[in-house]
Parts: structure tokens; C-alpha cells; sequence
């Protein structure tokens, strides 16, 4: 989940009873002492194991979306599928669901920047000396220099590159970091991604920015490596990554030198911003987006009630992982090794796996039909299911329910974490019943709305549950291997699974939606002094920020914002992406009154919100 990813989730397994005989006296699940019948027996800790080695082994790579090791994955579970005798509902009779995302940006041909002093012209190499960063527009690159700093402008926290200068029409010059270097729990922590110092620059007036790297090469820098954002998109200005000795030559042009200006705003933390005396830089930025294909896998079992068979109950988990690391690999050193991901997400596809060829063992006794899907791309932000939900296969209006499995193999005394209780009457009182035989310790959470694809479903009006055992000290690292992964755990909660989906297919009527309302409070480090109640759409590459969903009696619900909204401003702030709003949101007074310019079918609105305090756990 990247923005970034916070969950994954918890489990243990379940021992669920013989109740099918008894189904015909009417009354909801019966558990009993021993809560196995046929199907359940099938749910085995050896075969989750087995699942596991497979999908986290080296061979597969790490798993990346649009990588040979995820289309072996995607085979594998294909033919697992085959073999539960699943029916394939894909594309032209398979069972794989292809889509294309963009997988990377690479410098164009047309890249260039040259340097034009009082000493002469200077050509930049590509590639040594300067680098077009992911995020780049492709754009001209020309004007005076301005040296930013940090390019942070913090008023509130009484600092601001910006104070005493014109950047309006000119190139920034900024250096990575802040004023208090690289502090995770630093002042200006919200201040230093590479994203708020464009954002800031771009509504500053800057023609493009420049980021100093922190190697004497532009390509050997850490901010060269960033994959594409799909969350950020382009920034709407040219910004490249000039090499330490580029930027050196360049402040030595104008008679500065760099180490001399580092050292006077680490010793003071003022701001100390000035343009480069007779300096200029002429250049172009070329990015190239390239695209990939990838494939949610799905397969079917068709339900048996003459009515209720057109009821569809999703079961689902992302079996797509970090591959060689990247930017999303919480240990920066070993980028490059596999990223195996066994409990991200071989864990949750290991009891997807189990839960199928349980209840295919039942087939003949179920009235609903069950979709299984093992989505791609959910590391990149739910790509997978956001693509299921705008396509689906069948008709979400008779999609009844979705279970999503996401990092079950790490089941501890503290249980296993259920998100989504609060999206129906249903489950709460379900799953304590499915829960008798089992005596997991259910951590129970009201909220459909989490980093991984049960959001793509529950914004879409359906109830879900996310089972989750919790991060862990191997979360996106290499050392996430199979040995670790407590398999005898994810026996239990995908057997809690298996009995909750045998109630939920026998009832009489779809289980109720409900919209959870949200608390109004969040963890202090995020940032968020405020609370608006607006779900963006992680996935819409619009300009702008897509409302995918409005929490019921929220200041957002208030002001008349509605789901399909797009939002381009707020208060002076353009918004072209979620960062923009995210900043734009970070910067709110609760009780202070904002417009918020949205369009909406083709009609542009002006509303007024007005925050709301966020209040700490």
C-alpha cells in the first residue's frame, strides 16, 4: 500500500462444525464441539506451508507486478484454481483479468540542460550530471537561478526559504533535506519530502526545480532510483536531479561555493536564499512513461439456489510484492536483493487458496456463487482491485460481500485484527458464533476503509472484513521469508473464514451495507490537525483529486461534497494530485472556513467546508 501502505493483517485458523444437515431447520450457523465437516477439513497448515514456499521463493523474484516471477505466481494460483475445479470468468475464458499500469518513467531523447555564464557555455551530461526525476513534466528548462535552501516554506514554524526572495519564472536550486537533516521525528518532518518542496515551488510561481544530490554522480543518488508515483503523477513543472559536481560548478559560476552555504544554514537553520549571480540554465526534460500488463486472477463457484445463485460473494488477496525492493523497501541497504513477501501477501494467497478448494469441496451445498480473486498490483496503491471494481466481471449491484486476506501468516497472542465489523449488522454476531470452536483473539475494527483492495469494494457500497495479524520487524524487507510464516495460525483464521462464509451463504436475504462513520481521529504523527471526511480515489490518474467516498456526517457530507467529485482547489491551493490535497489538508484551521473548488459531470462548484479538530488516540 504505498503513500503509503500501513497494514497487514492478522490471523489464525478455524475449526468450524458439521451444521449442513441441520441447515433445513432454518436458524443461522450451528457451531458445535467439533466444528469440521468436508469442507473444512480440507484447510490444512501443511498445505498453506507448501503454498508459501512456492509464491515467497527466490525463483519468483519478489513478485513485482508486471515481472515474469508475478506472472508464474499468477499461473501457479491459476492452476490451482484449475484443479478445485474453479471456472475461469476471465478474459476470453481464462482465468486472468488483464490490465496495463505504468511501470516506470525513463529519460526521453530530447533530454538536455546547459549552463551559460560569464565564463561561457557548459553542457550537462545525462546521466553523470544531471538525471529528469519520476515525477518530472517534460518541459523546457530556462531562467535564472535562485539557491532555495531547503525550499521549505514552514511560517508556522517560524522558517522559510521562501521569505526574502522572487523565484517567479526562475530554476530552484534546493537541497535534500531540512534544517534538521533527516530526523524522522524532526520538526519539519512533513516539510522534506522531495513532493512538498515541488508542490510549494510550482505554487510559488518556479519555472522548474533542481534537487542537489547527495553523490558527486546524478544517477548514483538515492532520488534518482524513485520508482513512478501513481498517487503523485507529474508534477506539473520540470524537476531534475543535478550531480553533486554539477552543482558545484554551478554555484562556483556565480562565485559560491556550495560546502561554505551548507555549513552556514546548518550552523544557523535561517533561511538563505539568493539568486546566482549571472548564471542561467537552458535545457529541456524528457520523461517517457512505460507501461505493463498484469492480471488479477479469478475464478468462480457457481452457486446452486436458482435465486441466490446470482448472488456473488468476493474472496480476496494481492499476491503481487516489491520484487528486487525499490523505494518502497524498508531496508534502503539491500535494495536489490528479492523481496520474497511471504507473509506480503504469499500468506493471504496461501488461505485464499485453502478457503477455495474448502468450499469447492462443498459446491453441491452452496446457494451463493463465490468469486475468488488474487489481485496484482495492490503494492502500487490497489491497482488490481481498483480496476476489478470499474470492470467487473460480475455485476457489483449482486456482489454481496468481500473478504480480503493481506499479511495473515504472523498469527501472535494478540490476535488477529478484523477491519470492516462496522459495514454490516451482520458480521459482528457472525463471527462471534464462527468464532466458538476457533477462540481466536478477534481485535475488532468498525471501518471498511484500509491500505489494501477490501477499500476498492467497501467504497463501492459493500460490506467487507480485512483480516490482518499485524506488522513485523521483516515488513518490506528481504528477511519476510517462508520459515517465518506460522502456518498452523493461518489454518485458524482462514477455518474462521470458511465458517463465516458457510453462514453468510446461508442466508435467506444480502447482508445490510452500512457506511461507517469515522471517529474523527488519527495518530498525532500524521500530520492531520484536521478532519474533513473525504476518501480520494488512490488509483484516478485525473487532474485533480477523485472523491471515491464521503464519510456520512462529516464536514465534507456537510458542504455537499459527493462521490465522483473532483477537487481542484482548495483555499488558494491547486490540487492536481493527492499530495497536493494531502498538503493542502495539513495546512487547515479547524472552525476556519474554506472554499473548496470541485467539478462535478463537467459543472465546476464552489463549496465551503469547515474542518473539523482531529482528535488523538
Amino acid at each position: 500500500m504505498k503513500l503509503m501502505r500501513l497494514m497487514r493483517r492478522e490471523s489464525q485458523v478455524v475449526w468450524v462444525l458439521w451444521a449442513i444437515f441441520l441447515a433445513s431447520l432454518g436458524s443461522g450457523a450451528i457451531f458445535g464441539e467439533d466444528p469440521r465437516d468436508r469442507g473444512g477439513a480440507a484447510i490444512t497448515a501443511e498445505e498453506i506451508r507448501a503454498h508459501v514456499r512456492f509464491l515467497a521463493s527466490d525463483d519468483l523474484r519478489g513478485r513485482a507486478a508486471g515481472t515474469e516471477g508475478a506472472e508464474r505466481a499468477a499461473r501457479y494460483i491459476a492452476d490451482a484454481f484449475r484443479s478445485y475445479g474453479l471456472k475461469p470468468v476471465g478474459d476470453g475464458g481464462t482465468f486472468e483479468q488483464r490490465f496495463t499500469f505504468v511501470a516506470r518513467v525513463v529519460p526521453g531523447p530530447m533530454n538536455r540542460l546547459q549552463m551559460r555564464a560569464r565564463g561561457g557555455e557548459r553542457d550537462f551530461a545525462l546521466g553523470r550530471d544531471f538525471v529528469p526525476l519520476t515525477f518530472s513534466s517534460s518541459g523546457a528548462v530556462e531562467g535564472e537561478v535562485v539557491f532555495m535552501g531547503y525550499g521549505i516554506s514552514a511560517p508556522e514554524l517560524g522558517y522559510d526559504d521562501y521569505a526574502n526572495v522572487e523565484v517567479s519564472g526562475k530554476i530552484l536550486l534546493v537541497l535534500q533535506g531540512g534544517p534538521d537533516g533527516h530526523d524522522p521525528h524532526g520538526r519539519f518532518r512533513a516539510h522534506r519530502a522531495p513532493q512538498r518542496k515541488i508542490v510549494t515551488a510550482r505554487e510559488k510561481g518556479a519555472r522548474g526545480v533542481l534537487f542537489i544530490a547527495t553523490e558527486e554522480k546524478a544517477e548514483d543518488d538515492r532520488l534518482a532510483a524513485l520508482g513512478y508515483d501513481h498517487m503523485f503523477g507529474d508534477a506539473g513543472l520540470p524537476v531534475l536531479l543535478l550531480g553533486r559536481a554539477a552543482a558545484v560548478e554551478l554555484m562556483r559560476a556565480a562565485g559560491e561555493d556550495l560546502a561554505e552555504r551548507e555549513r552556514a544554514l546548518a550552523s544557523t537553520q535561517a533561511p538563505r536564499a539568493f539568486t546566482l549571480s549571472g548564471v542561467r540554465l537552458v535545457g529541456y526534460a524528457d520523461v517517457r512513461k512505460e507501461t505493463r500488463q498484469t492480471a488479477n486472477v479469478v475464478g468462480l463457484l457457481e452457486g446452486n439456489d436458482p435465486v441466490l445463485k446470482d448472488e456473488v460473494i468476493v474472496i480476496g488477496a494481492h499476491y503481487d510484492h516489491l520484487g528486487l525492493g525499490g523505494e518502497h523497501s524498508l531496508a534502503p541497504d539491500k535494495i536489490g536483493e528479492v523481496h520474497n513477501g511471504a507473509d506480503d501477501n504469499a500468506s493471504g494467497v496461501a488461505g485464499l487458496l485453502e478457503l477455495a478448494q474448502a468450499l469447492a469441496a462443498v459446491r453441491s451445498s452452496l446457494r451463493r456463487s463465490i468469486l475468488f480473486i488474487t489481485f496484482s498490483a495492490e503494492e502500487l496503491g490497489l491497482l488490481g482491485s481498483n480496476h476489478y471494481v470499474k470492470h467487473p466481471i460480475l455485476p457489483l449491484e449482486r456482489t454481496v460481500a468481500m473478504l480480503n486476506f493481506d499479511m495473515i501468516g504472523r498469527l501472535r497472542e494478540s490476535g488477529v485484527i478484523v477491519y470492516g465489523v462496522g459495514t454490516s449488522p451482520f458480521w459482528a454476531s457472525a463471527l462471534q458464533r464462527a468464532n466458538e470452536a476457533i477462540r481466536l483473539n478477534l481485535r475488532i475494527r468498525d471501518d471498511g476503509v484500509g491500505p489494501s483492495d477490501h477499500t476498492s469494494f467497501y467504497l463501492k457500497g459493500i460490506p467487507v472484513l480485512h483480516f490482518f495479524t499485524g506488522v513485523h520487524e521483516d515488513y518490506h524487507k528481504p528477511s519476510d521469508d517462508a520459515e517465518k510464516i506460522t502456518a498452523e495460525g493461518t489454518e485458524r483464521i482462514i477455518s474462521l473464514a470458511y465458517a463465516l462464509v458457510r453462514e453468510l451463504d446461508r442466508q435467506p436475504t444480502r447482508p445490510a451495507f452500512v457506511r461507517v462513520r469515522e471517529e474523527g481521529r488519527e495518530a498525532v504523527a500524521s500530520g492531520f490537525r484536521v478532519y474533513i471526511g473525504t476518501i480520494p480515489d488512490y488509483a484516478e490518474s485525473t487532474d485533480g483529486v477523485k472523491i471515491a467516498g464521503v464519510r456520512p456526517g462529516s464536514p465534507a457530507e456537510k458542504a455537499g461534497l459527493q462521490v465522483g467529485d473532483v477537487i481542484l482547489r482548495v483555499g488558494s491551493r491547486e490540487i492536481r494530485n493527492v499530495y497536493d490535497y494531502t498538503y493542502a489538508l495539513q495546512e487547515l484551521r479547524a472552525g476556519e472556513e474554506v472554499e473548496v473548488l470541485v467539478s462535478r459531470r463537467g459543472e465546476r462548484l464552489l463549496l465551503k467546508i469547515i474542518p473539523e479538530r482531529r482528535r488523538a488516540f
